[in-house]
Formats: C-alpha cells, structure tokens, sequence
C-alpha cells in the first residue's frame, strides 16, 4: 500500500510538473527533461507511468477535463435555470483558466494537440458542445431563450464562442482578461438569443458572475 501511495504521488507530480511546462511553453516547445525537472522527478520514474509526451499530454488533459466537470457540478443541477448555468460555466472556464494550470494546460493542449481528446479517448470538444446543447434545450424549454431557436444550433454556438474567447486569449497573452471578455461576450450575444423583456435581467446576471472574479 506504500509503494502504491508513493507512486500515485509520483504520479500526481509529474502531471503538476507536465502542466507547469505545457501551460509555459505549449506542446510543441515542451520536452519531458524540462517535465522531469519541473516535477523533480527521475526519468524512470516519468516513464514508469507515461511512455511519451503524447501520453502524458492526454493525461493532463484528463485530468483538466475532471477538474473543470467538477467545479461546474452544481450547474448541472436540475433546479438552476439552464441559462444561467450556461452562463457560469462560461465564467467557470474563465476562471480556472487563469488559476488552475492543470485546466488552463489542458484547455490549450486540446487545441494544440488536434484532435481534442484525453487518454480515455473521449472528445472534450464534443462532450461540451453537447453540455450547451442540453442547457440551451432546457432554455428554450423555460422560456429563457427565444422559442424559435435550435438548440444544436445555440449549443454549438455557444461552444464556439467560449472557446474563441480562450483561444485570442491564449494567442493574445491576455488571459487575465478572460471574464471580462466573457461578460462583453454576453452582454452583446444575449439580445439576440433572449425574449426582450428578459435581456436586461440576463446581462445583470452575466454582470454579477463577474464580479466574483474581477473585484
């Protein structure tokens, strides 16, 4: 049991190390002797659990992927109203983005990869643009978004949009400014996915995430 305890330690160090160096220096750039070092780990021990850098990319962004479903759980709680918890995620994702470099490694590697998938397979793409695509269903469903819109279409949009904001924010250097961007990302999107007399309550709403996370 200790040996197994010490190794998943190893393990979580060289994933803490690996996304520290995919955050700083993209896929690309990044070596496993600068992971090895950043994780003060031995080159065994690296490849004990990872065979290669795509391995251990994918890995991270698992990781990532499991940290950001579960800083969102609450969202997907039947009993909050689908855009407004449309809406937190995309604040959420903001968020972790600049703070946790295990979501912001993995969020960047999704791009730079290609494919956008984890070790499990699994498309982090895909599985988000099917999450918008349930809330915004719900939406149109609580009259919070105009009846007459799609949802694949809304959700995919949405999908879309966010990951736009990450991608100019990371191209830009400017991740700092992720949530403002994501409240001026709503405030002009929501007059057109939302009845009339509901924008300004929405674009308080949105205004509100915000300053949660820029005081």
């Amino acid at each position: 049991m200790a040996r197994q305890a010490r190794a998943e330690i190893t393990r979580d160090s060289v994933l803490a190390g690996a996304a520290d160096v995919f955050l700083r220096l993209g896929y690309a750039n990044a070596s496993l002797s600068e992971i090895i070092a950043q994780s003060n780990v031995t080159k065994g021990a690296l490849y004990f659990h990872f065979g290669s850098k795509e391995e251990l990319a994918r890995a991270v962004v698992d990781q990532g992927q499991e940290r950001l479903v579960s800083a969102c759980q609450g969202f997907f709680d039947p009993r909050v109203p689908a855009l407004e918890a449309c809406i937190g995620i995309t604040y959420v994702v903001a968020d972790l983005t600049m703070n946790d470099p295990m979501v912001g490694a993995m969020l960047k590697l999704t791009h730079q990869i290609g494919d956008y998938k984890g070790a499990g397979g699994d498309n982090i793409a895909k599985t988000w643009g099917e999450t918008y695509h349930l809330l915004s269903e719900r939406a149109i469903a609580q009259g919070d978004l105009n009846p007459d819109l799609d949802s694949d279409v809304i959700g995919m949009l949405l999908q879309e949009i966010v990951a736009g904001v990450h991608i100019t924010a990371v191209g830009t250097d400017s991740i700092d400014q992720m949530a403002v961007r994501m409240e001026r990302m709503w405030y002009f999107l929501l007059p057109s996915i939302v009845p009339p007399e509901k924008v300004g309550y929405f674009r308080e709403f949105a205004a509100r995430r915000l300053r949660r996370y820029v005081p």
